[in-house]
């Protein structure tokens, strides 16, 4: 057995271009007696000499030197990458004809110490039981937090695109895949080469994040030119040499390959030599007639290098000697794709598979399918009358189709939601919410009166409670305890309001716990759905996070778009019920019904954003009290909330007290009553029409209408104000949650 000494000098005997570092190589191996060596392996085609010989002889003296060495096959990045058109079926049969060149280069795949691991099995196994995957997606979704768009777009060149190239939202999820396989597969090495180097650069940093002592030691390795001058294309056959050339294809390309005399540098001849040849043979041997000096063995490189730069070895005598070292490699390869049928037809599957790259991304015109159907206050606004005597004269599909409608301030499709209506006895609704602090009361009223009319019509709501999503965009700190405490509140609030939940219509579902449970199903969706959207187009989709800046967007908020968009299939919604804010990731799922010629799309139901109480404040914000009335708050914050809320005389348009009335009140009493303090007259208003037109003419005064405003909110928040007061376990769920800090 080699001993300390000898292991490290065997390493480094590779020629590695970068080793980082040294230091940190001699003390691994100092105390751990058998490390583990992590190289990978995107199956996307024919594979090249430097690919296969390269491995080869990594592995081998890596085995030799005492480590547990770990290939990846990397199909589910071959996939993500779009090689292959995405086809997994052939990305294996690559895979498959790997494993046999490696074979046939006398990798030992039986030894101990070796392991090839598939991605496809380890990540998105077709069964749960003996799988990983709860630590390696919420590892992922951890390092993509750490990790700005900008500092990984630095690492996109490795994929093999230039800057000009249109990134795909999949680029981002790969490089952040690619990072957590090395903490997941517990490599103390990683081997790659320089193009990649930069991807274990970010696993470097992120254990500089997370405060982790031993970082892994990275061995980056030359990347071979092409044979011709000027070329890099892996799809251009005489580009580079492969794995299944024959004996003349070689002779070919070597003959034909850019060998300056004297130049040593950008040399591919003389790299194939350095890294390829002397490696395998540890010598190269030149045969020539006595008039050009004679035979004549090398047994280094710098002395070759020598020889060459001074003109004493001619390409003319280089090239043969390259040619010859070359094929005498690949001949064990090819008798054995040549005496084996099975492996043969592998060999000849792999030929007919056409190279890609990225697929261009489909131009989806906005107008083709987002056909914006606002609602018109006459019809929609949810007035006693409709409720009462409209309604009741209605037929069934016509009551369902108006109470479901009446969510939404825009639909898309009317014509679908009406078909879905009559054809679907019990569609699915989707709801959800990120928990991220104390409640406001357009969460908690406006989602209770919506999840109740989905349910009088027929529907079943899945309220997805994204405790992931929250952490993902760092609510709270990303600490997904307290996130998943909030959860629990809000449920308890929407319990307290009179949420229907006693007919098992409405189910909620904790969105780590599910997507952990059924990952397999999942992840692929997810993977999927970035590898069909461009970078940019997914960006347009951030401000549902409340993002908009690309300069401060982390890789986490390029997932958030692709999940939510998941979502929606994993639930198997029929109805998107979501704010306006977040209409963008709906019609996002519409867009990919488009790309994968699904015809029943997601009908999307977006409700309106309640404006906060202050003037210019778009929305309420939970990092601004005075912004919203929080559903705990006491009467006497209420009643100060609202007496110093913007309320400008004769103004209806952007009067968030009217809006409240509108959205709030309205909907849940059926009417608004006010108490006139000028002359005692009381008013009950059946429509928000007729309450905005006295509004507007100063017939009802701002301090009018701020005191009956105060009061029915006040009402519908005593139920609430009772429960916490009175529950125990629920009041002690509202003390942890005041106690957090609200984190954008």
């Amino acid at each position: 057995m080699a001993n300390l000494e000898e292991k490290i000098k065997m390493i480094l005997a590779n020629d590695w271009e970068e080793c980082c570092s040294q230091d940190e190589l001699l003390n691994l191996f100092s105390n751990k007696s058998q490390p583990v060596f992590l190289d990978r392996f995107e199956p996307s085609g024919k594979i090249t000499l430097a690919q296969g010989v390269v491995k080869a002889i990594n592995v081998k003296k890596m085995i030799a030197a005492g480590c547990e060495v770990k290939v990846w096959m990397a199909d589910v990045f071959a996939q993500l990458n779009n090689k292959l058109g995405g086809d997994m079926n052939k990305i294996k049969v690559v895979g498959k004809y790997f494993v046999e060149v490696f074979k046939a280069l006398g990798v030992n795949m039986e030894d101990e110490k070796f392991k090839l691991l598939w991605a496809s099995e380890e990540l998105l196994p077709p069964k749960e039981s003996g799988s990983r995957l709860n630590e390696y997606w919420p590892l992922v979704l951890n390092i993509a937090r750490a990790n700005t768009v900008s500092g990984v777009e630095r690492c996109i060149r490795r994929m093999g695109l230039c800057e000009h190239d249109e990134l795909n939202a999949s680029h981002v999820v790969y490089i952040i895949m690619q990072c957590a396989d090395i903490f997941f597969l517990e490599a103390d090495i990683c081997q790659t080469g320089m193009d990649q180097t930069e991807v274990n650069v970010l696993a470097r940093e992120y254990c500089e994040k997370i405060e982790r002592k031993n970082k892994p030691v990275t061995l980056s390795h030359h990347v071979i030119s092409a044979l011709q001058q000027g070329q890099e294309k892996k799809n251009d056959p005489s580009s580079f040499i492969f794995m299944d050339d024959e004996e003349a294809d070689v002779n070919v390309k070597i003959k034909k390959a850019y060998c300056p005399p004297i130049v040593v540098n950008e040399n591919p001849c003389l790299e194939y030599i350095r890294f390829i040849i002397f490696p395998w043979f540890n010598e190269f041997v030149v045969e020539r007639g006595e008039e050009n000096g004679g035979n004549k063995t090398f047994i280094s490189y710098e002395e070759l290098i020598s020889d060459y730069e001074s003109g004493r070895l001619h390409p003319g005598d280089l090239k043969p000697a390259l040619t010859k070292a070359i094929n005498k490699i690949l001949q064990p390869v090819r008798e054995h794709f040549k005496k084996d049928a099975t492996v043969r037809d592998l060999l000849k599957r792999v030929k007919s598979y056409k190279v890609t790259k990225d697929l261009p991304m489909e131009k989806i015109p906005a107008a083709s399918d987002i056909e914006s159907l606002s609602v018109d206050s006459e019809d929609h606004e949810l007035s006693s009358e409709l409720l009462s005597n409209g309604l009741n004269e209605m037929s069934i599909e016509e009551r369902k189709f108006n109470t479901v409608r009446s969510i939404g301030e825009e639909c898309i499709k009317v014509d679908e939601l009406k078909n879905l209506l009559k054809m679907k006895p019990e569609p699915i609704a989707y709801d959800g919410f990120e928990p991220s602090g104390r409640m406001h009361v357009a969460q908690g009223i406006l989602k209770a009166i919506n999840v109740n009319k989905l349910t009088s019509a027929d529907c079943k709501v899945k309220i997805w409670v994204a405790d992931w999503f929250a952490q993902l965009n760092n609510k709270l700190g990303g600490d997904l305890s307290k996130i998943q405490t909030v959860g629990e509140y809000f449920v308890e609030i929407w319990k307290a309001l009179g949420m229907k939940l006693e007919e098992g219509k409405v189910e909620f579902l904790l969105s780590s716990e599910a997507i952990n449970t059924r990952s397999n199903e999942y992840w692929p969706l997810v993977l999927d759905i970035a590898r069909k959207n461009t970078l940019s187009r997914i960006i347009k989709c951030c401000q549902i996070m409340g993002r908009s800046d690309k300069d401060q967007l982390t890789a986490a908020q390029i997932f958030y778009p692709c999940m939510q968009c998941a979502d929606i299939f994993f639930l198997k919604a029929d109805i998107c019920q979501l704010g306006m804010d977040q209409r963008k990731v709906n019609v996002l799922a519409r867009e990919y019904c488009l790309k994968i010629k699904r015809k029943n799309k997601p009908i999307i139901l977006s409700h309106h954003m309640i404006p906060g109480l202050q003037q210019g404040q778009e929305k309420m914000s939970k990092s601004d009290p005075s912004s919203a009335i929080y559903m705990e708050d006491e009467e006497e914050s209420v009643n100060m909330k609202i007496q110093k809320a913007h309320c400008p005389p004769n103004v209806v348009s952007g009067n968030p007290c009217l809006e409240y009335i509108k959205y709030i009140i309205f909907p849940w009493f059926s009417e608004f009553r006010i108490s006139r303090s000028q002359n005692d007259d009381n008013r009950i208003y059946h429509s928000f029409k007729a309450l905005g037109a006295d509004y507007e003419s100063g017939e009802v005064q701002p301090s009018d209408l701020k005191h009956a405003l105060s009061k029915a909110l006040n009402q519908i928040l005593q139920p609430v104000r009772d429960h916490f007061e009175n529950d125990q376990d629920a009041k002690n769920l509202l003390a942890r949650v005041k106690s957090y800090q609200v984190t954008r």
